[in-house]
């Protein structure tokens, strides 16, 4: 009884030494993005006299206008949002999102009082592709561990549950708002040069949450799914999977080959499918993210036990 007692405890501190590493890990990578962020900000974006979308573009309207500090806007705006959407957003997301709002006002602060000049000799092109790409790594590191820097997220995320409104079609909007009552104080050539910070933002957050090796998918549908999988498995080294499958029209079962490649490898699958098959039906998709033996060759991280959620 005693050993089955001090066994129970051992174990009980083991488990809780993994949550708080995984734990840590995730409050570093989001301390690490609201700096980066934060730095695009006032080095890149307010140096330049750039705008933003969202609650940002909002609080550098309030700067321009106003002269009010963005790191105090951010916490005006951004609080009451997040505590009205408490519910919609999770204990998990809820505290990572206050984690990431307070600490990119703490950054905003501190950037603005310890600058780093970056001299780019007045070049507008690539300020916005530096604001874009620090905005796009930050906020990806603050996504990919389930949090958010508030805003305009939280917004849609109310407006999608109460009235049916796509979270796409809402923050769009937010964003147009933002970017026109930006044009009370920048002209239309900084306008068009935020409109590249937008779009440099978005597919480097991308990047950053699908992770660094591309991959396809690709779905074969054939009366030869064996013969294929089998030349692919011993050609290109790839594994396959068998789905089973039913022709709509002829109720026919068939195999249906599925196979994740690399985009090199692409023209090399439609190839051998063709020579075994020219009926054979292709459906190439992309894959956000490919983890595993083939694809990032990392060694698996061996847990001896399955880390519990606290916050859900």
């Amino acid at each position: 009884m005693i050993l089955y007692s001090i066994a129970q405890y051992v174990l009980g501190v083991i488990i809780m030494i993994e949550e708080k590493r995984f734990y840590i890990k995730d409050v570093l990578l989001i301390l690490a993005g609201t700096c980066l962020y934060a730095f695009g900000l006032v080095t890149f974006n307010i140096a330049n006299d750039l705008a933003e979308g969202g609650v940002t573009g909002i609080t550098l309207i309030l700067r321009a206008l106003f002269y009010i500090d963005p790191a105090y806007s951010t916490l005006i705006i951004n609080i009451p949002l997040i505590l009205i959407g408490g519910k919609i957003l999770g204990k998990h997301s809820f505290y990572y999102t206050i984690l990431g709002t307070v600490s990119l006002s703490v950054f905003l602060w501190l950037w603005q009082r310890f600058p780093i000049e970056v001299n780019l000799d007045h070049d507008l092109l690539i300020a916005s592709l530096l604001a874009g790409l620090a905005a796009g790594i930050g906020s990806g590191f603050v996504y990919r561990v389930g949090g958010t820097t508030g805003g305009t997220d939280v917004v849609a995320r109310i407006l999608e549950k109460n009235y049916g409104i796509s979270m796409g079609r809402s923050l769009l909007i937010f964003d147009i708002l933002v970017l026109i009552l930006s044009l009370s104080y920048i002209d239309v050539k900084r306008m068009m040069y935020t409109l590249i910070v937008s779009f440099v933002f978005s597919k480097v957050v991308d990047s950053v949450l699908d992770g660094a090796y591309a991959a396809k998918g690709i779905l074969v549908i054939s009366d030869h799914s064996e013969d294929i999988g089998e030349v692919i498995m011993a050609l290109l080294e790839r594994g396959v999977t068998y789905l089973d499958g039913q022709g709509g029209y002829s109720q026919v079962d068939k195999k249906v080959l599925y196979v994740v490649v690399s985009p090199s490898e692409i023209m090399e699958i439609k190839r051998i499918v063709h020579e075994l098959d020219a009926k054979a039906f292709i459906s190439v998709i992309n894959v956000h993210e490919a983890i595993g033996e083939g694809f990032t060759y990392s060694k698996p991280t061996k847990m001896l036990f399955k880390r519990k959620n606290q916050f859900n």
